[in-house]
């Protein structure tokens, strides 16, 4: 923010680029009315809780998203020698608030949840279900992105894995998972568990579907996910190997 021209140039430009993707899709189903049974402003909420839950966790983890450079380089190095755990020590070294994220995810919010809540198809009681989605949807982007760059330890270089694990897979949860066969939604409700993030929690709060049990189901999945994640980022750490020169 030192920086303002730039600063206000490039989360303008972040808040356009992610509403434009959006907006192809809101036109599509303009023509059609609806996809595999979800209405337009269903689909903007998957697409705002994805947003708000990926943006939480790259505001607070983004370097864990980052650790390829500290590996390549051999910056982990110094990490090594703090005398707090490395992770704790990575953590805050990227943290920023992203607010080009924050714009377009609350203008799709705002639109999608407003109208559902104008027309009655659902009750005030969304608002407060939706923020508690958010938090444990980042809690679990948090895990998946740390398994991914756990395996860095082992191959150095990660990003065409975190292509699928991270940016893939969150743009496929954007939409309904009835969408896709039965091995790729199992695949986004296990293995890559980006499916709890949005799809679950909407299936409840837009529809009264399942029960209020899914909060609990998703909570429980995102703190198992967490602590798996941080046993493999403490058995990946063991086996860490400098870069060397």
């Amino acid at each position: 923010m030192q920086y303002r021209f730039n600063f206000v140039l490039g989360t303008l430009l972040a808040a356009v680029i992610q509403l434009s993707e959006f907006l192809m899709v809101a036109i599509v189903l303009a023509k059609f009315g609806a996809v595999q049974g979800w209405s337009v402003h269903e689909v903007g909420y998957l697409f705002a809780v994805m947003t708000f839950s990926k943006t939480l966790y790259r505001t607070f983890a983004d370097e864990v998203h980052h650790l390829e450079n500290y590996l390549v380089e051999g910056s982990l190095d110094q990490l090594l020698t703090r005398p707090l755990p490395v992770l704790l020590t990575l953590l805050p070294r990227g943290f920023k608030i992203m607010f080009g994220e924050v714009i377009q995810g609350s203008a799709i919010m705002v639109w999608a949840l407003g109208e559902m809540l104008r027309s009655g198809r659902v009750t005030w009681t969304a608002i407060p279900q939706t923020l508690l989605a958010i938090v444990i949807g980042g809690v679990l982007l948090f895990a998946i992105g740390l398994a991914t760059a756990t395996c860095g330890f082992w191959t150095t270089r990660i990003s065409m894995l975190q292509n699928m694990t991270e940016d893939a897979a969150q743009t496929a949860a954007r939409y309904p998972m009835t969408l896709y066969p039965n091995w790729l939604s199992g695949l986004l409700f296990t293995a890559i568990p980006v499916g709890l993030v949005n799809y679950v929690p909407a299936l409840y709060i837009l529809r009264g579907e399942l029960g209020p049990w899914v909060f609990g189901l998703t909570a429980s999945a995102a703190a198992c996910a967490l602590l798996l994640s941080l046993w493999f980022w403490r058995f990946g750490l063991s086996r860490y190997q400098s870069a060397g020169s």
